[in-house]
């Protein structure tokens, strides 16, 4: 009998993984072959959604999740170059405007959803948040909002940014006609730079889990890589292996959080998250727009650019395509960094308003 028509809840940790393995590399190459970009990121994204809501009990082990975050900071830092800096300064008060524009309309959103009572109490707020999943979980539970909902919220937006900027991408003029290069999976390595980027992405994962900060495993690695890269002291080296297995377990991370559990709770309120998700990617739409025609960047590296999160699948996306990965970067960072500076107190402040 083939593993995943048996109850999942009653089959060994082994057999599941085997499980999720398997529907990931199924789901992978179809995705590949369709043409989408970050196939190798979705495919483990679909995989795990399709295991955790058929009732697996697996999660991705925190270490090699962190790890993974560590080495996708090193991917962003690898396109990090002096342009980037003269970049941003260039069109600082305008990228400003953008970020706040769609923290704005998450927090309107947020507010308007639990006007409607879409979900009990102030959830609504907390999980329309554009960014810092795991922070909005954390507080919006010591709040007394219902974590389980919040996360399917996050976790929601997630995926639907990743799954939409991954058809525009596919289908976008920006994205090249012509045929890519096969990658090499295992190709000669140049072991010193190897090492370096080792050191960058293992060591800056546990500093920034020691840290505490949000999403610390990716963002130290990446601060402290783009430092390194751009001076040229070190030459960041990644091969595709290590970029298949760290793009694996951040979509297994993302689809696991979908269980039967979760989804029961918010079935009724499916159609309205949904909606409001389409508004803030709409909205996101709208502001790259705007910067096509004040900035004059391609449309794919303003649309990715402003898509509202996460960082990471974003990242992922934006490199797996024809764009300007510094640009994307740029504007993604920002985001994250207002999100999380500004977004938990914004977030708190909206839902006392709400009480």
């Amino acid at each position: 009998m083939a593993p995943w028509t048996d109850n999942l809840e009653e089959l060994s940790s082994p057999r599941q993984w085997s499980t999720l393995i398997l529907i990931s590399a199924i789901f992978a190459i179809a995705l590949k072959a369709s043409g989408l970009p970050a196939a190798l990121f979705l495919g483990p994204m679909v995989g795990g959604i399709v295991l955790g809501v058929n009732g697996g009990t697996i999660r991705v082990p925190r270490l090699p999740y962190f790890a993974a975050q560590g080495f996708m900071g090193c991917v962003i830092a690898s396109s990090i170059t002096p342009a980037i800096v003269v970049s941003f300064l260039s069109e600082w008060p305008l990228f400003l405007g953008i970020v706040l524009s769609i923290v704005a309309a998450s927090s309107l959103l947020g507010w308007q959803m639990t006007r409607w009572r879409v979900f009990p109490g102030t959830t609504s707020v907390w999980g329309s948040s554009p960014g810092a999943a795991n922070a909005m979980v954390i507080m919006a539970e010591a709040f007394g909002a219902d974590a389980r909902l919040v996360a399917f919220m996050q976790y929601s937006r997630v995926v639907c940014v990743a799954l939409v900027a991954s058809l525009v991408a596919r289908f976008s003029l920006s994205t090249s006609d012509a045929a890519r290069p096969s990658p090499q999976w295992f190709p000669p390595l140049h072991w010193f730079a190897f090492a370096e980027t080792l050191a960058i992405a293992l060591i800056g994962a546990a500093a920034g889990r020691l840290l505490r900060f949000p999403s610390g495993s990716m963002v130290l690695p990446m601060v402290a890589g783009s430092i390194l890269h751009a001076s040229g002291a070190v030459e960041i080296e990644l091969p595709q292996w290590v970029l298949a297995v760290t793009y694996a377990l951040l979509g297994w991370n993302i689809g696991l959080g979908f269980t039967r559990d979760i989804l029961a709770h918010a079935f009724r309120a499916l159609p309205k998250v949904l909606l409001s998700i389409a508004a803030l990617i709409s909205f996101s739409g709208f502001l790259a727009y705007i910067l096509t025609r004040t900035i004059g960047i391609d449309p794919l590296s303003a649309y990715l650019a402003t898509s509202p999160g996460g960082l990471d699948s974003v990242a992922i996306i934006a490199a797996s395509s024809n764009v300007n990965l510094s640009f994307v970067m740029a504007l993604q960072t920002l985001r994250f960094f207002i999100i999380v500076l500004i977004g938990p107190p914004l977030a708190r402040y909206v839902a006392r308003s709400m009480t």
